[in-house]
């Protein structure tokens, strides 16, 4: 018998009712490490987004408050950000834990207002019209200040999602013109060497947004995985998916299926159901058709 058919034979046994308890006690090794913060913005102002160490933790409600952010022990970077309101980035120590309040102020910067309207267009956007108009939006911004590295980047990522990788990888030069050591526009460079098939340059840009965020890039660490597991090196690829799981703090539950389908390919299939049961416990409403769609086409 195929391990894909017993490991789907199994993960359908979970399903069962006797074991959704347990599926909600199931943790996974970064869970409940480290201590958590709740956000607060003033209430009745626009949803503002949440970062923590440039990573997106979610979006304020209604009161101005986002609760439960999981972070590691250590000193932080807190970036809040609401569309007509001046961006905020602020330290968390390492003795802080609790509520922090962020003081929210109201900008009149065109570019800055244009910026964020673009990466609003980028992130609703679902066809290449949509992603148009962010384009659109993002080259505004930059006509009205070129010395924005962070539009350079969201147009960047945009660009490479309207398969322009060659206007993706001129956008990513210009970032670095104003910021040298920028992660992320690393990380998106090795995703854009990746998806021409560039594997050696994609390694390398995928290093280098590593080693200049100090070890904590975990866009950069997924990118490693899925060239590992492009060159059929399972077990690297799984490496580098827990890295970024731990980082992440599962925010990101879809990474729990790529570490599945990895100790999948390896054999390793105790492993493979715990990552998966992961995935289902942190994204419920797919219940089953990514993992079993993978699992029957192995």
């Amino acid at each position: 018998m195929k391990p894909a058919i017993w490991i789907a034979g199994l993960l359908m046994v979970f399903a069962g009712s006797e074991l959704s308890a347990q599926r909600q006690q199931q943790v996974s090794p970064s869970a409940g490490a480290g201590r958590t913060l709740t956000v607060l913005t003033e209430p009745g102002t626009a949803k503002a987004i949440v970062w923590v160490d440039e990573i997106r933790r979610g979006v304020t409600d209604s009161t101005g408050r986002l609760a439960q952010i999981k972070i590691s022990h250590g000193a932080h970077t807190l970036r809040v950000r609401a569309n007509g309101f001046k961006e905020v980035t602020t330290p968390v120590t390492a003795a802080q834990r609790g509520e922090i309040r962020v003081r929210l102020v109201r900008t009149t910067d065109e570019a800055e207002l244009a910026f964020q309207q673009a990466e609003t267009a980028r992130e609703s956007a679902r066809d290449e019209p949509s992603r148009q108009q962010a384009v659109d939006l993002y080259r505004r911004t930059i006509q009205i200040r070129q010395a924005f590295p962070a539009a350079h980047v969201g147009l960047a990522r945009v660009l490479l999602d309207l398969n322009d990788t060659n206007g993706a990888l001129a956008e990513i030069e210009a970032a670095r013109r104003f910021k040298a050591n920028y992660p992320e526009a690393s990380a998106v460079e090795g995703r854009i060497y990746r998806e021409t098939a560039q594997i050696d340059e994609a390694i390398g840009a995928f290093n280098r947004a590593i080693r200049e965020s100090h070890g904590f890039q975990p866009e950069a660490h997924v990118g490693l995985g899925r060239v590992y597991e492009d060159k059929g090196q399972y077990e690297l690829a799984a490496r580098e998916f827990q890295i970024a799981l731990d980082q992440l703090f599962e925010t990101e539950p879809i990474i729990y299926q790529m570490l599945g389908a990895a100790y999948e390919k390896t054999g390793q299939n105790k492993e493979a159901i715990a990552a998966y049961e992961n995935y289902l416990r942190l994204a419920p409403t797919d219940r089953w058709r990514r993992p079993c769609a993978q699992l029957s086409s192995s």
